[in-house]
């Protein structure tokens, strides 16, 4: 009898790793995380503002892989629309064992000529969602004594970013708040890994109107091998990921004793666009 117990309890043990949360899952890394997830065998709630692309997406999953792929439509940049998904999920039934806050975007140009809504609403998604789902499903993890939290930060964060300042300043929040709410977690059986990509070649670059800097014409990794380095350091339980050596060489060694003016120069001529 004691037997048939722990088997049992290995069992739903093992169907409660089963299920990650993938937010801005319908292109771009999100996309990708969710394909490689699928392809362990782990079932999915994938949110993102473009109903239509996240439910080709969830054909795609449960046709390929032969799991369970719940498609959640919202805009996460609303007032509440956080934990309005919070609620949602939850809704569905166990708390995730695995929760992907990787929706963001970006946007090109000197802060005070940027409408000041699109500044705020890039606050919204790219801290305040995250901040929110976080909190609430970090929660319910330590509770529960296991989970694993992934936030795609950026190597944006390591140094300011004129032409993009709050993008930067959000992505410095989001390396920084990751490594605090790991120390915090950790000790109820929870990590949380941030990812910390340089430039990757996705919609982000046009969406951000970043098209014609020097930033994006050398191109970028693709969305593929972000995604795996990235969600392989989560269940690695890593601390910080950035998906290059070299880029983690010169952010770690190099930027940190680069002066300050010289710094910003160079972050703001890779990001000008030619005239």
């Amino acid at each position: 009898m004691l037997r048939e117990n722990t088997d049992r309890d290995k069992n739903r043990d093992k169907d409660m790793t089963q299920t990650a949360l993938i937010t801005g899952a319908s292109s771009g890394i999100g996309k990708e995380l969710a394909r490689y997830h699928a392809s362990k065998g782990g079932d999915l709630i994938i949110t993102a503002r473009r109903e239509a692309e996240l439910e080709a997406l969830k054909s795609e999953l449960e046709a390929a892989h032969k799991v369970k792929v719940s498609t959640i439509a919202m805009d996460l940049s609303g007032s509440g629309q956080a934990l309005e998904l919070y609620k949602q999920v939850r809704a569905l039934g166990d708390v995730p064992d695995i929760l992907i806050n990787n929706a963001g975007f970006g946007g090109h140009g000197d802060h005070i000529t940027r409408k000041l809504d699109d500044e705020m609403s890039m606050i919204d998604l790219n801290i305040k969602a995250l901040v929110t789902l976080t909190h609430e499903f970090g929660r319910d993890m330590s509770v529960r004594g296991s989970g694993k939290i992934l936030n795609v930060g950026s190597t944006a964060g390591f140094l300011p970013g004129p032409q993009q300042a709050v993008y930067f300043a959000s992505k410095a929040f989001v390396n920084s708040f990751s490594q605090a709410v790991d120390q915090e977690l950790r000790k109820s059986g929870v990590s949380c890994t941030v990812l910390a990509p340089g430039y990757v070649e996705t919609e982000f670059a046009q969406t951000a109107d970043l098209l014609g800097t020097q930033l994006v014409k050398g191109g970028g990794k693709s969305a593929r091998s972000v995604a795996k380095i990235g969600y392989d350091a989560m269940m690695a339980g890593k601390l910080v990921k950035i998906n290059e050596l070299g880029l983690s060489f010169a952010l770690n060694w190099l930027v940190p004793f680069v002066p300050r003016r010289i710094l910003l120069t160079i972050a703001d001529k890779i990001q000008s666009k030619a005239a």
